[in-house]
Parts: C-alpha cells; structure tokens; sequence
C-alpha cells in the first residue's frame, strides 16, 4: 500500500503565501508566535518533529482567511 503524503500548508497557500501577515493572523486569530505559525505552514512541531495544523487550526486558518478576503474585498469596492 503506497503511504499518500499530505501537502504542507505553505504549499496549499503557495499563490498568498508572500501576501499575507502570518504574524498577524497568528496574533490574532490564534493568540500564538510568529514561530508557531511558520512551524505550522512547515509541518514541523516546534521541536522538528510533524505538526501540521489540526482540523480545528485549519478551520480558524480558513475563517481567517475569508475574512481578510473579504476586508480586501471591501476595501476595493471603497476606491474612487
């Protein structure tokens, strides 16, 4: 049976990841570091093992990431 390896989230976010404050959605979704975020969108625990997002980190990430969109959204539309 061939072990089917799940993309990081850094690759899955590959088209954003340059464009969005992972500090920030860090602070302030997640009450977490800088690091922990990086660690997270790596795969990596803090101590170099795995430690990819959990279901309900990747849930708080996606609503994190309507809402900013969302703000951009707004944001645009407000443009003269």
């Amino acid at each position: 049976m061939k072990t089917v390896i799940k993309p990081t989230a850094k690759t899955q976010l590959d088209a954003i990841i340059l464009d969005v404050s992972w500090p920030d959605i860090a602070k302030d979704y997640f009450g977490k570091s800088t690091s922990w975020i990086y660690n997270k969108l790596n795969g990596r625990d803090g101590n170099g093992g795995h430690g990819e997002f959990n279901e309900q980190e990747t849930e708080i990430l996606r609503n994190a990431l309507f809402e900013l969109s969302d703000r951009i959204r707004k944001s645009a539309e407000k443009l003269e």
